[in-house]
């Protein structure tokens, strides 16, 4: 598996670089679950929605370090 992820960042950071327009140094301090969320279709559900009031939170959560 970690060969096959090797092979593959090449590709992927070409991707995240057309697409999205992040500089390597986006691309490495992203988590792979940022990346496929990133680079997913925005047309299709990516899980449940966070409510307004689970963001405000999360907001003032980081707010406060």
């Amino acid at each position: 598996m970690a060969r096959a992820l090797a092979e593959a960042i090449p590709r992927l950071c070409a991707l995240s670089a057309q697409f999205l327009s992040w500089r390597p140094a986006e691309f490495w301090a992203a988590t792979p679950a940022e990346l496929a969320l990133a680079l997913s279709d925005p047309a299709q559900k990516q899980g449940e929605l966070v409510s307004l009031s689970d963001f405000e939170h999360l907001l003032e959560l980081e707010r406060n370090g």
